[in-house]
């Protein structure tokens, strides 16, 4: 019964974890859209963006509350579940959780009450800031998010007195190497996430012919920004492998599919790895590009998963497959990123309306890159919870039974399947109806007097319109 109970309270903590991340992923980079849409509504005085900020601030509103109630149960988990976890770990952990609280939390609370009802009540340059700040609290609670988890990645600063993790050094915890690289793969996931999630919803515009001022300048604008910052994306991801490869090298192998060391190394593209066996069916490999992966050499030994202990080895399908979904989604925006804004800048776009298709439905991508990606990471883990010194199994509720998880589990499970729901259709809700213009609110003209020209916007009945020059 102990092992069908930490199993279930282990999909327990992935289910609730995985439905909240998607959320946090989200509004990340939406904040960062929001605050480059009002820099640029100053900056310009064109009523376009102001448009596109009070409509996206509506989704961000949603989006944001359902990250919040999402994300409350998991701290209770580590009550009711991970009571082990939470004493051994908490001298570490709590005060990191907290500076997230009195942060980023602070932050994203105070500055997003401006945001919703202080338009008319504070100066331009205030609300612009006020806009800056949600941003920056949404990216502090990621940055105390991944230096948590980094600390259980790759558990540094501490000494363990009385069987309590206490920290030695915050310094070091915080300026942790790994939180370096991983921090910046993660912040750059959620900007690629809202990147696409903007060009989607342009794209989605284009085909059904409304909203072309709007959807042109969130199309190009989401397709410009994913095509510069996947390459970057993909840097990250490196260095995130490298750090695998030299701290956890039995997920390293888990990834790759290796079951023996090897001198120099394949690279495994697919298979399907069979555990029992240790070995992988219908395997397509190519040689030496595994030692050039992890080690930059053509001749480096890379290590197996046989010499590991069996107990100290994780599952392999999840991580090998998960990792290669990852990769997938990556190149396939890749591509949609490069192509699409070539063809922006050709002009070209509303005329390829198989792109136009390929891009609205391209935006589960970034959230099943990050879903996958946190698989990898997680489930490769295994069997630690605070890698190399605390093992999952040690650190779940004395006591706690496969019954009650079961009850807890499936409650969670109805509920936030409603919660999901329900969100996801006013989102859609917000989406379908789409951006109008705000009342009263004229185009800038700094010279008011001038004749219109063929690419002046004109407002018409909430919609904004363009002449042949856009």
């Amino acid at each position: 019964m102990h092992e069908l109970a930490l199993l279930l309270s282990r999909i327990q903590f992935g289910f609730t974890i995985s439905f909240h991340i998607i959320f946090p992923a989200f509004t990340i980079g939406l904040a960062a859209w929001l605050t480059v849409l009002e820099t640029l509504h100053l900056k310009t005085g064109r009523a376009v963006y102001q448009t596109l900020f009070e409509f996206w601030l509506k989704i961000f509103g949603v989006a944001f509350g359902l990250g919040v109630v999402s994300g409350v149960v998991m701290g209770f988990q580590f009550g009711t579940n991970w009571s082990v976890l939470s004493k051994m770990s908490g001298p570490v952990q709590g005060p990191l959780l907290a500076y997230e609280t009195f942060t980023a939390f602070m932050l994203e609370a105070g500055f997003f009450g401006v945001l919703i009802f202080g338009r008319s009540r504070v100066p331009p340059w205030f609300y612009l800031f006020s806009t800056a700040m949600v941003a920056v609290g949404t990216t502090l609670s990621a940055f105390w998010i991944m230096v948590n988890n980094s600390w259980m990645q790759v558990p540094v600063g501490y000494v363990v007195e009385n069987g309590v993790f206490v920290p030695t050094s915050w310094t070091t915890i915080i300026f942790n190497p790994v939180v370096w690289v991983r921090f910046p793969h993660m912040l750059l996931s959620a900007y690629l996430t809202g990147a696409f999630c903007v060009a989607a919803t342009g794209a989605w515009y284009m085909l059904r012919d409304v909203y072309y001022a709007e959807a042109r300048i969130m199309l190009r604008m989401g397709l410009f920004l994913a095509a510069v910052l996947i390459p970057t994306q993909l840097f990250f991801g490196h260095l995130v492998g490298d750090y695998v490869h030299k701290y956890q090298p039995a997920k390293f192998a888990a990834i790759e599919a290796r079951w023996h060391d090897e001198q120099p190394a394949s690279e495994v593209l697919i298979a399907m790895p069979d555990e029992k066996r240790q070995s992988n069916r219908f395997e397509l490999k190519i040689p030496l590009l595994g030692s050039i992966i992890a080690s930059s050499s053509l001749t480096s030994k890379e290590v197996g998963l046989t010499s590991f202990p069996p107990q100290d080895r994780p599952s392999v399908v999840i991580p090998f497959f998960t990792f290669r979904i990852m990769v997938g989604c990556g190149l396939i925006m890749l591509f949609l990123a490069w192509y699409g804004s070539y063809s922006a800048i050709r002009n070209r776009v509303m005329q390829n309306r198989l792109l136009l298709i390929g891009v609205f439905l391209s935006f589960p991508l970034p959230f099943i890159a990050i879903l996958t990606g946190w698989y990898t990471a997680e489930v490769g883990r295994q069997p630690w919870v605070v890698y190399g010194v605390l093992r999952t199994a040690d650190a779940m509720t004395p006591f706690l039974t496969a019954r009650s998880v079961s009850i807890t589990l499936a409650l969670f499970g109805v509920v936030y399947l409603f919660i999901f729901l329900f969100g996801m259709f006013y989102i859609y809700r917000l989406l379908r109806a789409g951006p109008a213009a705000p009342i009263n609110q004229a185009p800038y003209d700094p010279a008011p007097n001038r004749p219109i020209s063929i690419g002046d916007e004109i407002p018409v009945s909430g919609r904004a319109y363009v002449g042949a020059g856009e």
